[in-house]
């Protein structure tokens, strides 16, 4: 016994039993580190809402999570900075793997365009319905003036880009490329406010001088009756004021006051 006791003191043995336990040791704490990569090895992780963020921000993120981001597409989005993801794959809040692929799309740092001779047909056409066609396109649409113009009213007369004409009944700018989100302004046509020349009224019968009167925007004012007048539509113009000079001009809806007769005047014949 006091042998035995003496055998467990001795540095050689106390060496070997350190040794022993080191290695005890070593074989817990890899069993320890087995046993949790184990345990963690196909454990399923919430992603994370990258919606809105920044590209590189979120890169940075999901490195820190084992998660990789690819970007698919670029897409321009008007009124919003380029670098944003606008979309992910798979959806935020999705259990997956360690190490999953995450797809996402991303606004562009510059404008898509698009060319003129590309855009519908607007000069002729009706304001409101154009308008309608280019906000499909990201375009914005202003009315810049409005002019007189025999057609109907609201139709695009002038189509001006940055402060330039594009589009008139001259010409048309085919080849110049308009930015998404960018604004055109339009000169559209109004009844209103026009001039022309001042009819010759004079020796036609008076339904025809006011059928005249009426095709350009001007009525018949005072009627001054010479003799007796049986049938005023038969009657002829005998004179008129404004007179008729052949250049000059009035504006529409004037008025221009006649004296007619029944008998048609001898210079009318």
């Amino acid at each position: 016994m006091k042998d035995f006791f003496k055998f467990i003191i001795s540095k050689p043995f106390l060496k070997q039993l350190i040794y022993v336990i080191i290695f005890l040791a070593l074989v817990l704490l890899m069993v320890l580190l087995w046993l949790r990569f184990y345990t963690n090895h196909g454990q399923k992780l919430e992603l994370p809402d990258y919606i809105n963020q920044e590209l590189v921000d979120a890169q940075k993120d999901a490195d820190s999570k084992t998660f990789e981001i690819i970007v698919t597409d670029s897409i321009h989005k008007v009124g919003k900075p380029g670098g944003l993801i606008i979309d992910q794959n798979p959806t935020p809040g999705s259990m997956v793997k360690e190490k999953r692929k995450i797809y996402v799309n991303v606004t562009k740092y510059a404008a898509d365009r698009i060319k003129v001779s590309d855009l519908p047909v607007l000069y002729g056409s009706e304001y409101d319905q154009k308008r309608t066609e280019l906000k499909y396109l990201d375009i914005s649409s202003r009315i810049k003036a409005e002019k007189f113009d025999r057609g109907e009213p609201n139709h695009i007369l002038e189509v001006w880009y940055n402060g330039k004409l594009i589009i008139d009944n001259k010409i048309i700018k085919t080849d110049l490329e308009i930015e998404k989100g960018g604004e055109l302004e339009f000169v559209i046509s109004k009844p209103e406010g026009g001039k022309d020349f001042i009819p010759d009224l004079v020796c036609q019968e008076f339904i025809a001088a006011e059928s005249k009167c009426m095709l350009s925007k001007f009525q018949i004012g005072r009627v001054t009756e010479i003799g007796e007048i049986t049938d005023r539509n038969t009657a002829f113009v005998v004179s008129q004021v404004p007179a008729y000079d052949g250049s000059s001009m009035i504006s529409h809806n004037s008025a221009i006051a006649v004296t007619i007769s029944q008998e048609r005047p001898d210079e009318c014949k």
